[in-house]
C-alpha cells in the first residue's frame, strides 16, 4: 500500500486508462518518466483513500479523476498516489470507466485549441486525425465554441464526424487530398508525418500550427507540447461533460489482470475503437475485452 506524501492523494483506483505513451514508457523511451521497472498508467478515476499533508481540497470517500503525476506512471493498480494538483472531482454524469478515459486526451485537445492555437468563435480550425481520440475531442470543443472545423480523416469516419457536428470533411486517403484545402486560421495535428506536412499550406498568414505528435522534422513554426493536466483545466472541462456538450470515448474494457493484453492492443491486437480502459474496482464486470461503452453516444471512435 503506497502512502501519499505532502501535496499528494492516495486513490483507490476504480478504473485506469491505457494509452500509447504507456508503451513508450514500458520500452524505456520516455523523456519524462523513470526507467522500468515501474507501474504504468497516468489517467485514473477512483475514490480518495487518504490525503497527504497540505491537501485541503479532498477528503476520504471523495470521487476524483485526473492524472497521477508529471511522469505519467502509477495509475494501473488497486491504489495509486496522485499529485493533488492533477486531480479534480469526478464529473457527476460519468462512471469511473468513462472518467478514466478522459483526462490526458481531453486536456490535450483543450490546450491545442484554446491555449496554443488561441482559436476563437468564427475562426476555422483544421483537425488532422479528427476521428482519433484527441482529434474527436478537439472537434467537439471547437463545435461547442462556435469554431468552424475542417476535419482531415478517412471517409469511413464520416458518419461519426457528422454526428459530432462537422460539416467539412476531407478524405485523407485520397492521394491528392491536399490540393483544394480551404484556408484555415489554425491546424491541430494529432497524427504527424506526411499527412500533417501536406496540410500546412492551408494555413493563413499568422495562423497557428499545433501538434501533439513528437515527429522530426516539424514544419516551420509548429508548436509541439506535452499535455499538462491540472485541477483548473479539469474543472473547466467537467461542466462540458455534465451538460452533454462533450462526450467520452471508451473502447475495449479489461480487468487489471489482463493489462498485458491491453498493451498488446496498443501494438495492434484486436480492440474496440476508442480509449482502452482497465476496470479495477469491479473486475467481475469486465470480462468482455471488446465490450463497448454502455450508454455512450460517441463510444465508437477511432484510436
Amino acid at each position: 500500500m503506497p502512502s501519499p506524501g505532502p501535496g499528494e492523494v492516495l486513490v483507490r483506483v476504480m478504473a485506469a486508462g491505457v494509452a500509447p505513451w504507456d508503451a513508450i514508457i514500458r520500452e524505456g523511451k520516455s523523456k519524462v518518466s523513470p526507467q522500468p521497472p515501474l507501474t504504468l498508467g497516468s489517467d485514473l478515476s477512483g475514490v480518495v483513500e487518504k490525503v497527504g499533508s497540505g491537501v485541503i481540497d479532498y477528503a476520504p470517500a471523495d470521487e476524483v479523476y485526473g492524472v497521477t503525476n508529471p511522469q505519467f506512471c502509477g495509475a494501473q493498480a488497486e491504489f495509486a498516489v496522485a499529485t493533488a494538483g492533477m486531480l479534480a472531482p469526478k464529473p457527476r454524469s460519468l462512471g469511473h470507466v468513462q472518467a478514466a478515459s478522459a483526462p490526458v486526451i481531453v486536456v490535450t485537445a483543450w490546450q491545442m485549441l484554446f491555449e496554443y492555437a488561441q482559436a476563437v468563435r468564427g475562426q476555422t480550425a483544421m483537425v488532422v486525425g479528427a476521428a482519433g481520440n484527441v482529434g474527436a475531442y478537439a472537434v467537439q470543443l471547437a463545435v461547442d465554441a462556435g469554431i468552424h472545423v475542417v476535419a482531415i480523416a478517412h471517409l469511413a469516419d464520416e458518419n461519426l464526424l457528422r454526428s459530432l457536428g462537422v460539416k467539412t470533411i476531407i478524405d485523407s486517403s485520397k492521394p491528392a487530398f491536399a490540393q483544394d484545402l480551404p484556408r484555415v486560421d489554425a491546424i491541430l495535428d494529432t497524427v504527424g508525418g506526411s499527412t500533417f506536412q501536406r496540410c500546412v499550406a492551408a494555413l493563413k498568414p499568422g495562423g497557428k500550427l499545433v501538434t501533439s505528435v513528437s515527429t522530426q522534422p516539424q514544419p516551420a513554426g509548429a508548436i509541439f507540447f506535452y499535455a499538462e493536466v491540472t485541477t483548473a483545466r479539469l474543472q473547466t472541462l467537467t461542466p462540458l461533460f455534465d451538460t452533454g456538450r462533450i462526450t467520452t470515448r471508451v473502447g475495449s474494457i479489461l480487468p487489471l489482470s489482463e493489462a498485458r493484453q491491453a498493451q498488446g492492443m496498443l501494438a495492434g491486437a484486436p480492440r474496440m475503437p476508442g480509449k482502452i480502459v482497465l476496470e479495477i474496482g469491479h473486475p467481475q464486470q469486465s470480462r468482455s475485452v471488446l465490450r463497448p461503452e454502455s450508454g455512450g453516444t460517441a463510444a465508437a471512435l477511432s484510436a
